[in-house]
């Protein structure tokens, strides 16, 4: 059986209900997104209708519309901004495999700062970089009409979708309604050990206070459940 674990979804939570769900709010959300890039071909025939990234962040918005790389703004924000980033860079760099370097790199700070990391955003500069002579000659046109359409939609999709799936999209932390007694937890703590661990984890802080707090609640359930089962016997 421990060999069998390798086919285990990493992704905590994960069930195969959400998952099921997920594969078909993606279909429709690469869909409906397709339709909305054809219209933007009456402007600009050359255009594809549909970046090929989108289906990466698709995979972010239907499968794990709790990470912060999945929010709105990180989709739309990153998409655009990593897009716009690589069209200034071929400009100014003409070796495709410097340049694809370099897109993908600042691409990767500006994201940051902006606080829209979102890892489809790589890929968006990379074609930006290598996406042929009309995705070149649009320049800037590119990021602004069809990245942006693209992002729009497909979150316009996310959004409906998740008003059905029970997930909160954007994401809200459920409140812990039952706080545990003499809980010495505080976000302090959290905070410091996310520092010394020295590594990024995938995942909203107020998220994960919530899921601390309630394992206390649940431990403290089970501890007290343990002992008046003694105490009867």
């Amino acid at each position: 059986m421990s060999r069998l674990r390798i086919f285990v979804p990493l992704l905590a939570g994960a069930s195969l209900r959400d998952r099921s769900g997920a594969a078909a709010g993606a279909v429709f959300g690469v869909c409906l997104t397709a339709f909305a890039g054809m219209l933007l071909q009456h402007a600009w025939p050359d255009f594809p209708f549909l970046i090929a990234p989108i289906g990466a962040s698709a995979v972010l918005v239907f499968a794990v519309p709790a990470s912060p790389l999945a929010q709105p703004w990180a989709v739309f924000g990153g998409n655009v901004v990593s897009g716009t980033v690589a069209v200034a860079v071929a400009h100014a760099v003409h070796n495709p495999a410097i340049a694809g370097g370099l897109a993908v790199g600042l691409a990767i700070m500006a994201m940051s700062v902006m606080r829209c990391l979102h890892p489809p955003g790589g890929a968006v500069a990379i074609t930006a970089i290598l996406g042929g002579e009309a995705i070149q000659q649009a320049g800037f046109v590119y990021p602004l009409t069809l990245v942006a359409l693209n992002s729009a939609a497909l979150l316009a999709v996310g959004w409906l979708y998740h008003r059905f799936s029970h997930h909160s999209y954007p994401h809200r932390p459920a409140p812990v309604t039952e706080v545990p007694i003499l809980s010495g937890l505080l976000r302090e703590d959290i905070d410091q050990a996310i520092s010394e661990s020295g590594e990024t984890f995938d995942i909203d802080l107020d998220d994960l206070e919530n899921l601390l707090l309630r394992a206390e609640v649940i431990s403290a359930n089970r501890q007290y459940r343990e002992a008046n089962a003694d105490y009867t016997i």
